[in-house]
């Protein structure tokens, strides 16, 4: 028996190298890097001092000192974990208290914590349409929305990236399906760019769809009380379904979805990511709920991230580099090849900027790029050597000439 297993292990191995194989020859191979200490705009990585430019921590909240107290003070009174399910005994008051402070703050009648945003959007698309249902969907939607609509079942309709003609061609080859949501990010989190939002939501009621807006990447940095592009846009009684996460610009863990009663109603009686998963721990919800106190009391933190990345990526573009947006916080610098994403990656390690490169399956084939996120905590000064290096990069690699 145990001759066999080894050999069954061995053949697994060899199965599993060959596929590597492959990943590594498209330049695709990933691997995982040791950051030590707090996220901020310096950090240790594996041991080498660097500036990290490719974190979500968009309001530098992470390691806020309010936040800890607050992650520290639950975790005293409840507990490492919630232990179990929030059906059986893994509903607490943490969660209760975070989940009130989190309708008032989307000015929504309820909402209902996911343990991450993944298990969030999977468990909403999946509950709200099925077989006989279609579910029209941006073609550059979140891996974690692309696969809701696979688990749900319905009929999947994808729109051309942001396009209102594309959007209403969908929207009315779906007529005569049972339901019809749309779903769209509000701030796509590969491109940074927003969503026509008003055009969208008139687009759906005008179709009879229900609209889903993500804004995981939106939520904490616009809006009236950082609430997110739905609020920016005076949208709130008209999207039927904002998700949003709490480990980016909240600087915690975890998702929510905000709504109507009935819906999350249906969620926790449908959505299998959350009936059949622990509930978020304690200390997490906590340090969400002072989040949302600090994004609201200090609005400054937005604002002035938002205009050091507009600077960053005027002096980018100004270089030749490619970036096709500058409208949030994330700033996109295509480069077309997987191997020079990396070797410009690579380069800027050796600078001492840390900056993850994107590569396909996450964009499309020949839009490799640089993913630049910026947080509230960058200086000026760091903004400017960020783009002094980066130019500097790219000039020595040949990058910036292919772009122009």
């Amino acid at each position: 028996m145990k001759a066999r297993d080894k050999r069954e292990r061995t053949g697994l191995g060899r199965a599993l190298a060959a596929e590597l194989e492959t990943v590594s020859e498209s330049g695709l191979t990933r691997r995982l890097r040791r950051v030590e200490g707090r996220q901020g705009p310096e950090v240790t990585l594996e041991g080498r001092p660097v500036m990290l430019l490719c974190s979500n921590n968009y309001l530098g909240l992470a390691d806020h000192p309010e936040l800890v107290r607050a992650a520290a003070a639950a975790t005293e009174r409840y507990g490492t974990s919630a232990v179990s399910s929030r059906l059986v005994s893994g509903h607490m008051s943490a969660h209760q208290s975070l989940e009130e402070r989190l309708a008032g703050w989307k000015r929504q009648e309820a909402a209902l914590v996911f343990s991450t945003g993944y298990q969030a959007n999977i468990g909403v698309i999946s509950s709200l349409a099925g077989p006989g249902d279609v579910v029209v969907s941006d073609e550059l939607n979140h891996a974690s929305i692309i696969d809701g609509c696979r688990l749900s079942r319905a009929g999947v309709s994808v729109y051309a990236h942001n396009d209102m003609d594309s959007l209403a061609h969908r929207l009315e080859e779906a007529r005569g399906a049972r339901r019809v949501l749309v779903v769209t990010e509000a701030v796509f989190s590969m491109d940074g760019d927003r969503a026509p939002l008003a055009d969208i939501s008139r687009l759906a009621k005008a179709g009879g769809a229900w609209l889903m807006v993500d804004e995981a990447h939106s939520a904490g940095v616009f809006g009236p009380r950082g609430a997110g592009l739905v609020a920016e846009l005076g949208l709130e009684r008209e999207v039927e379904v904002q998700m949003g996460t709490l480990g980016k610009a909240l600087g915690s863990f975890g998702a929510y979805v905000a709504g109507s009663r009935e819906l999350i109603d249906t969620l926790v009686n449908k959505a299998r990511s959350f009936i059949f998963t622990t509930g978020l721990p304690p200390a997490a919800a906590a340090a969400a709920e002072a989040a949302i106190d600090l994004v609201e009391r200090e609005p400054e933190r937005a604002t002035g991230l938002l205009r050091r990345a507009r600077a960053l990526g005027l002096r980018l573009k100004e270089a030749g580099l490619d970036l096709p947006q500058l409208d949030s916080q994330i700033l996109p610098v295509i480069v077309g090849g997987a191997d020079d994403a990396v070797r410009l990656a690579e380069e800027l390690l050796e600078r001492g900027l840390y900056v993850a490169a994107i590569r396909p399956p996450t964009v499309p084939a020949g839009s490799s790029r640089l993913r630049l996120s910026l947080m509230a905590t960058h200086t000026d000064e760091q903004i400017e050597r960020a783009a002094a290096e980066i130019i500097g990069a790219a000039s020595k690699l040949g990058i910036s000439e292919r772009a122009a």
